[in-house]
């Protein structure tokens, strides 16, 4: 199969476990990765740095860890470490999250059947452990679907998704667009006319939790979603109405307590 690289940044305040279970997915995959990029966003703790020393002793000719000075956020970060990945197929992982170990394979056999520039797919949201599903994120398929999608929703999961390097390039990359770095990139890619797809399979085993929730409320957040929702308006991605609808509804969720929030998500934007 093609090689690929995988692309992936932690900060700071990453839990040392949870990039440790990362890595471990990420090295564990039925087809092995030819290149690791890790981005070390900023100072970290020595917990951290021990567990990336640890898998740069084990696998020194596929782990590259390159380091930022201060924490300069998602967006940047990923451009930085785009630029030392080795091969066109880039796979992006959170630290946080868990790859199945067939992910890679399944993607990887998608993009040499249909020719594609990016793919993502479900993710099953968990707690605690992954065999405590409590919800899946499942995402539009086709091209039409997908397109129609992004009008009001972010289309992909983004740590599930593959892409080509080169793709993401001549759109510009990631740009700093808080809390939406890759569904601006996304619309961008779309709007390339570039063969986009996702797979009707879990890709990522995601950690979720009342933080989360809590995160994605008050009017803060209201206001980076709106300033984002706005540019895809002006851009004219999006029309009057889908916009006013759209951010009429994100006005309403971010305004109510984090237990409704969380009933909102599971009940009504996520499946069992």
């Amino acid at each position: 199969m093609e090689p690929y690289s995988v692309l992936m940044s932690v900060y700071g305040r990453e839990k040392p476990v949870f990039l440790k279970e990362s890595l471990e997915s990420v090295f564990a995959q039925s087809v092995f990765p030819d290149d690791v990029v890790l981005v070390c966003d900023g100072l970290l703790t020595e917990e951290l740095d021990r567990v990336i020393a640890f898998f740069s002793e084990r696998y020194p000719a596929v782990l590259q860890v390159k380091r930022l000075k201060e924490n300069r956020g998602l967006g940047i970060a990923l451009n930085f470490g785009l630029g030392f990945c080795r091969h066109s197929l880039v796979a992006r992982m959170d630290s946080d999250d868990i790859a199945p170990l067939d992910r890679m394979e399944h993607q990887l056999a998608a993009f040499r059947e249909e020719g594609l520039a990016l793919a993502g797919g479900a993710v099953y949201e968990f707690e605690n452990d992954i065999s405590c599903v409590r919800s899946v994120k499942k995402m539009p398929l086709t091209q039409e679907e997908i397109l129609r999608y992004a009008q009001s929703r972010n289309p992909f999961n983004h740590p599930t998704v593959m892409f080509r390097k080169e793709v993401i390039l001549a759109v510009g990359g990631y740009r700093h667009m808080p809390l939406h770095e890759d569904y601006d990139l996304w619309v961008r890619v779309i709007s390339s006319g570039a063969k986009v797809k996702n797979l009707e399979k879990n890709l990522c085993f995601m950690r979720v939790s009342d933080g989360m929730y809590e995160r994605r409320g008050g009017m803060n957040y209201f206001k980076k979603a709106f300033f984002f929702r706005r540019e895809l308006y002006r851009s004219g991605f999006t029309g009057p109405i889908r916009f006013l609808y759209s951010t009429a509804g994100l006005f309403l969720v971010c305004l109510v307590p984090p237990g409704v929030r969380k009933s909102i998500y599971r009940i009504l934007l996520r499946k069992k």
